[in-house]
């Protein structure tokens, strides 16, 4: 046997290669190109922080944070939004990056630190699925809208088309002007065709051989809906009227979803090699996009309504609990927090990148994009009810309705549409592709990493049997009931999952593992200079204290005011069934994972416990001389660094000399991340005092 190092540096017997039942291989890195030859890295910084604006930086920004600033006291909504900023989402962030940062691991294999919550990433990987199956029919959408714009006249201008009904708004203006009213049956009459009789129905005389029509209005008035509409509605959706009349796919829709598909696919086809190439485009497009659009809506006629609408501060809205908590949703949702997908992206890393100043340049920046974004839609929307004579509050809408109803709408009154329309559509394409990449990339890294020897090296494999799923399901997104599968998708996979995923990440990196080690983790990576200013400190309050707390609030505030998701009037008892099956899947992993590792520790219920919230051997940086230098800075910081020092590797290489002083030989073993009773000590003293926190907890604050 060849002895090897803990984390605290004392030798210890190695354990013969029939104890363990995988093998794991440490790379040394050369100074260029990767450091982990076996996973590999990010091309260069820019690679990732472009990576992760475009993952925050979505759909959400543009479509979502104008109307909730709208609803919720305009500029005053800027007073909230900052603070939920600072208490949660700059410190979630940041978590997540460094947490994926200094282990190189997906959202599962990362709970090797803590792995009695290894669920977490479990529940991340199946919402992550859900998200992307629902969230590429969304990009689908965009595809579809995008080709369509491609025409002399834009398809949803004008109420002549096949899918048009007798409701169409534009029916009425065209029939009035031609000398016309509509009648209750919704056609259009000539004026001289009616009795008098007739005409007193509608409220009309006549008057010195013509006709007063001031006591007229439209009978449908109430009923009307726009023509961008019902082009939505009846020619792209092809929507039923409730989610149990199926009538099939809309094949139109499935060849788009095909070909977002195919994109995904072909811009992953070499991980983050390629998709950190495509995002040099695809996030940075979207900025110019917006800059164009502003300037245009601008010199529109109205902008100045929209603007003022969008910005004038209602502080009594402040004192509405409801407003803290949508400021605190959409800060969590905007940055993609506990998602798994930062870990994933961080997980590239080199192992000295500045993933502080990283964190916050993209918080920050996705943040003021929303802002942005706001003041671009609302000087177009300030037009639209310029033009269409209403107040703002009567044209403005949320999500699905703002894309491809309202904007839809707006687009078509300016000049030349065509251009504006292909502009605005490309840019939400872009937009949903970056997002798209790091959810498929999060949940094949989770597979590929649990899986090494086996899958690694046929990773672009993974990637194609994952897309090729992911649209035989999404085949149900782009039927005629599509529309009622996206919302119960949206409804019950992606939201609650994800606030508790928040709350049980602080907890575990601030309680379990212990917040002190953490912040000697991050100070592994990036050096005193940060960690030991005294703004630091923030961040181990908020991670403590602040974070949970707030996570805290949100769920118990949704859970005390909640009500059934709807979608054209409730879902039927058998789909809200299948959503709570949907949320469930992506929370039971916890308590599952929580009980078997529980259950497979050795000792006692107390042993047990402390081995399943203490970290594995196989936790630490991927890298040795990184492990050895982190077992040095732990040490001289009164924390240790959880895993081995020193792990066995597959080379029948020795170790190059440790910076702290160990120069142990290893020899080629098979390694287990859990040996039979832990750590690889004698079963009549499974807890040796080995150091202050492996095994054992680490007191958060010490």
């Amino acid at each position: 046997m060849t002895a090897y190092a803990s984390s605290t540096g004392d030798l210890t017997a190695a354990p013969s290669a029939s104890e363990f039942k995988s093998e794991v291989e440490l790379l040394d890195a050369d100074d260029d190109g990767d450091e982990n030859k076996e996973r590999g890295n990010w091309g260069s910084k820019m690679d990732f922080v472009l990576s992760c604006l475009g993952y925050a930086v979505g759909l959400g920004n543009v479509w979502r944070f104008p109307y909730l600033a709208y609803r919720n006291g305009g500029g005053a909504f800027l007073v909230p939004y900052v603070i939920m900023l600072a208490f949660a989402g700059l410190p979630l962030f940041l978590l997540e990056v460094a947490f994926g940062q200094y282990c190189s691991s997906g959202p599962i294999t990362c709970w090797r630190s803590v792995p009695i919550m290894r669920g977490i990433g479990y529940g991340q990987i199946f919402v992550g699925a859900y998200v992307a199956i629902y969230y590429n029919v969304i990009i689908t959408y965009t595809i579809y809208y995008f080709f369509a714009s491609f025409a002399r006249v834009l398809p949803w201008v004008g109420c002549h088309h096949d899918f048009n009904t007798l409701y169409c708004s534009d029916l009425y203006q065209v029939c009035v002007d031609a000398g016309g009213i509509v009648t209750f049956n919704g056609t259009c009459v000539q004026l001289s065709s009616l009795s008098n009789s007739e005409l007193g129905a509608y409220n009309i005389t006549k008057n010195f051989g013509g006709y007063n029509t001031t006591g007229y209005s439209d009978p449908l008035e109430k009923d009307r809906v726009s023509a961008s509409e019902e082009y939505w509605k009846y020619s792209v959706l092809h929507e039923s009227p409730n989610m149990n009349e199926q009538n099939g796919v809309v094949w139109g829709l499935a060849l788009s979803l095909l070909a977002a598909w195919i994109l995904i696919f072909f811009c992953l086809i070499k991980g983050i090699k390629s998709s950190g190439k495509v995002v040099y485009f695809t996030a940075t497009f979207p900025y110019l996009v917006l800059v164009i659009l502003l300037i245009r809506g601008l010199t529109l006629p109205g902008y100045e309504k929209g603007i003022k609408f969008f910005v004038t501060p209602d502080f009594k809205q402040i004192g509405n609990a409801q407003v803290w908590l949508d400021a605190a949703v959409q800060i969590f949702y905007s940055l993609s927090a506990a998602s798994g997908g930062l870990v994933t992206l961080s997980s590239y890393n080199k192992f000295k990148n500045d993933c502080y100043f990283d964190s916050l340049f993209v918080a920050v920046a996705n943040c003021c994009t929303s802002v942005f974004a706001g003041f671009v839609i609302f000087s177009i929307i300030g037009f639209m009810a310029h033009e269409l004579g209403k107040e703002v509050d009567e044209v403005v809408d949320a999500g699905f309705g703002l894309a491809f109803i309202a904007y839809p709408a707006a687009v078509a009154r300016m000049p030349v549409p065509t251009i504006w329309s292909l502009l605005f559509f490309f840019m939400l394409l872009t937009l949903g592709l970056d997002s798209q990449f790091t959810i498929m990339e999060n949940v094949v890294t989770a597979i590929v990493d649990e899986f090494p020897d086996q899958l690694r090296k046929r990773k672009v494999w993974v990637m194609l049997t994952a897309s090729v799923i992911g649209y035989i399901l999404g085949l149900t997104c782009v039927t005629t009931t599509g529309p009622y599968w996206v919302a119960l998708l949206d409804s019950y996979g992606a939201g609650f999952p994800y606030l508790v995923y928040a709350l049980m990440e602080t907890v575990a990196i601030a309680w379990l593992y212990g917040v002190k080690r953490f912040v000697n983790d991050v100070r592994v990576m990036i050096g005193d200079k940060y960690v030991n200013h005294p703004t630091f400190f923030w961040w181990p309050i908020c991670w403590c204290a602040l974070t949970p707390a707030l996570m805290t609030f949100v769920l118990m505030f949704n859970f005390i005011n909640w009500s059934e998701p709807e979608y054209n009037g409730p879902f039927p008892p058998w789909a809200r069934g299948i959503g709570w099956m949907v949320t469930l899947s992506g929370i039971i992993w916890i308590p599952l994972n929580a009980i078997w590792e529980v259950y497979s520790a050795p000792g006692n219920i107390i042993d047990r416990l402390r081995v399943a919230a203490n970290p594995s051997e196989l936790w630490g940086p991927a890298l040795q001389r990184f492990r050895n230098e982190a077992a040095e800075v732990h040490k001289l910081n009164g924390t240790t660094m959880g895993g081995r020092v020193l792990l066995p590797s597959t080379k029948n290489q020795p170790a190059s000399r440790p910076s702290n002083g160990f120069n142990v030989p290893v020899k080629s073993v098979k390694y287990n991340p859990r040996p039979s009773n832990g750590f690889n000590v004698p079963q009549d003293n499974p807890y040796p005092d080995n150091g202050r926190t492996n095994p054992g907890f680490d007191s958060p604050m010490a």
